[in-house]
């Protein structure tokens, strides 16, 4: 026949007898079904007991994890770890002394309080160690592309001339439409806005000057750059990503490959490539606009055009200006695939580091430019 289930958990003093000193027996089930009602009771007996007062366990029922907590909370967790196995079977003795190992670690520190200005140094500081390892880890890519590029250099047949081909179709070929229609719109603008401002002096005549300086030296290749900032670097990170993501890098090196050599390279040679020649389509579409405006605005005549361009730019506007292509474009391809191999395995990480080299392809370009126009300034070129 079953045997009665014993009943809920109690606390019962029991008054000194015959010379015995008084004892606090422990009786009944000490489970999670009573916890409510033995919570209670072991507030009540004013936990933990003094460390004389004598603890009678015989009666002890049934005993869980929830019970044996009550149990350390109400003797004390050096009085649990002293208790005898004469005292209780071996696996509620174990039990019991086994919550109070977990229960005797260090209590957990509460998070100190900060202030708001401490917060927002604590997070300027995180973002520059962020940005100062960006860059190491730029630079350390710069130089493994280099060593690779220059190895690769002297052996013809390592030489992807296939991917360097389609490589500069993409990003040449299919971005003479967007580059030429941009700096041909924006090179309208600067005419129509210099010609609005110079009129006021009797100089409109020098819009011819203004349009032609903006776009030799700074407008032909910043737009350029930005646009392939935005357009093929984002596109690089996301093809490597994506490849890194399926695990197609691991088996490249799995078959004894070079991923820089043969991801890398191909797509630096043909930023090399495809951008002075997108920087020169730019300048010329910049000027076609500026004379467009010249032309239908201020009665400039396109023969009157092309004498003040030959007549007062010189072509040192248009090396300085072309000069800067094969930096920015190398810049761009770099960070574009290293942010590429930087993506984890989740489409989450690759479109994170999609945007995270425009960004940085865009912050870059400009960064540089401004520091060669300064240095161009001084040096009078």
């Amino acid at each position: 026949m079953p045997q009665p289930p014993s009943p809920p958990g109690q606390l019962q003093r029991q008054p000194a007898d015959a010379g015995q000193p008084a004892r606090l027996a422990i009786l009944g089930d000490w489970t999670l079904a009573h916890y409510t009602a033995l919570k209670r009771e072991v507030e009540r007996a004013a936990a933990p007991l003094d460390g004389e007062q004598a603890i009678d366990l015989d009666g002890l029922g049934e005993l869980d994890t929830a019970g044996a907590g009550l149990l350390v909370e109400l003797l004390g967790v050096r009085r649990v770890m002293q208790l005898g196995s004469a005292r209780l079977p071996s696996e509620r003795l174990a039990l019991l002394q086994l919550v109070a190992a977990a229960l005797d670690g260090p209590p957990t520190p509460a998070e100190p309080k900060t202030s708001g200005l401490a917060d927002v140094l604590a997070d300027i500081g995180r973002t520059l160690v962020n940005l100062w390892n960006q860059q190491k880890t730029l630079l350390g890519f710069i130089g493994l592309t280099l060593q690779t590029l220059f190895v690769t250099l002297w052996r013809p047949r390592r030489w992807r001339l296939t991917s360097l081909v389609a490589h500069i179709e993409r990003t040449g070929l299919d971005a003479v439409p967007i580059v030429a229609l941009l700096t041909f719109l924006v090179g309208a603008v600067v005419a129509f806005l210099g010609a609005t401002v110079l009129a006021d002096f009797g100089a409109s005549i020098y819009t011819v000057n203004l349009v032609a300086f903006a776009f030799l030296r700074e407008f032909g290749v910043l737009l350029a750059a930005i646009l392939l900032a935005g357009r093929t670097a984002s596109a690089f990170a996301a093809q490597i990503g994506a490849m890194k993501a399926n695990e197609e890098i691991d088996a490249i090196r799995a078959l004894g490959l070079n991923p820089v050599e043969l991801l890398v390279l191909p797509r630096v040679l043909a930023m090399l490539i495809t951008l002075p020649v997108l920087t020169f389509v730019g300048m010329l579409c910049g000027i076609v606009g500026g004379l467009v405006v010249c032309a239908l605005a201020l009665d400039i005549s396109p023969a009157m055009f092309f004498t003040i361009l030959q007549r007062d730019i010189s072509l040192n506007h248009f090396l300085v200006g072309l000069g800067k292509a094969p930096l920015f474009a190398f810049l761009i391809a770099v960070i574009g695939c290293l942010e590429g191999f930087k993506a984890s395995g989740s489409a989450q990480s690759v479109g994170e580091h999609t945007t995270s080299s425009v960004v940085q392809s865009i912050f870059v370009v400009i960064l540089l430019d401004a520091i060669a126009a300064l240095f161009f300034m001084e040096m009078g070129w």
